[in-house]
């Protein structure tokens, strides 16, 4: 049988329209509670309008291809995203595979997000980080040299998790565009300016739906602690004119106001708009709380003034 391969999505502005202009985006608490319950806040996400639901990968997580198949079969139109599947978790026949086989069964309902993790999680698991771009276009050449028997119209679109020039400019060229994690609207320009106008770009955006700036900055530095000992956010964050001291104690109050936004319902929908104005097609926003309940409610009462 001559090898085929599906070919990558033809209609960017197809993609961009099932995607929508907001997304919500869940890792810690998803993973402290039973798949059920997950799924079940799913069907609610979709229900409060939601277009997307985008969820991380990490050493200890669920694995992300079934993790997406758990979600996509227990909603009905809501769009699963990885955000990000990590190349060092499998290879890349089995990712092209996994990713095919989503979109065969859930047509314009997947789109696969990958990236190299970080160093510190990857050499745990024995891989070699040192040429991080490298690897992942290595690994896209053997995606795209991966053979798919089932008939498919078109493969599902990928976009990768990247922050500084030499990923964005993969993105741009081998990809359908650009999932940035833990950047503020300056960033989001800085990548639009790299991608250039018609990929994908769809930062993550931390929010604290809490009016009170001590409670809300001590959630804010509990959730970017995990984030400040990792060097690519580091040095991303160096990049936007942060320097080392504003990494110390949790980090200061300019560089948490400026990750994190914090606030009341129209302060965060503010912000939403701005990483849109700096050229954002979707914002994934990611309500931190202590419980996966609690952030269902933040969506809810965020609904309103982000999916209108």
């Amino acid at each position: 049988m001559a090898e085929r391969t599906p070919p990558p999505p033809s209609d960017l502005s197809a993609v961009k329209k099932r995607l929508g202009r907001i997304g919500v985006w869940f890792m810690t608490t998803v993973s402290e509670v039973p798949a059920e319950e997950e799924q079940r806040a799913a069907a609610v996400i979709e229900e409060l309008g939601y277009p997307t639901f985008w969820f991380g990968e990490g050493p200890s997580t669920r694995e992300a291809f079934t993790h997406a198949a758990a979600l996509l079969c227990s909603t009905e139109r809501l769009n699963v995203a990885t955000g990000i599947a990590n190349i060092f978790g499998r290879d890349a026949v089995a990712a092209a595979n996994g990713a095919n086989t989503l979109a065969d069964t859930w047509p314009d309902r997947f789109t696969l997000g990958l990236g190299v993790s970080h160093a510190p999680l990857v050499e745990t698991r024995g891989h070699d980080y040192s040429k991080p771009v490298s690897s992942m276009r290595n690994y896209l050449d053997a995606m795209d040299a991966t053979k798919f028997d089932p008939p498919l119209p078109e493969a599902p679109p990928r976009v990768l998790a990247a922050l500084r020039r030499g990923m964005l400019e993969l993105a741009g060229t081998r990809a359908q565009g650009a999932h940035t994690y833990f950047v503020p609207p300056e960033h989001t320009a800085r990548a639009r300016e790299v991608l250039g106008p018609q990929p994908i770009l769809a930062p993550e955006q931390a929010v604290v739906l809490e009016t009170d700036p001590e409670r809300a900055r001590a959630a804010a530095r509990d959730y970017a602690s995990f984030y400040l000992a990792l060097p690519n956010y580091l040095n991303n964050l160096r990049e936007l004119g942060f320097s080392d001291s504003d990494f110390e104690n949790g980090g200061s109050d300019a560089l948490i106001d400026t990750v994190v936004c914090w606030g009341d319902a129209d302060t965060i929908a503010e912000r939403v708009r701005a990483h849109h104005e700096a050229g954002a097609d979707h914002v994934c926003v990611q309500p931190i709380a202590d419980t996966l309940a609690q952030q269902i409610d933040h969506l809810r009462a965020l609904a309103p003034v982000l999916t209108a």
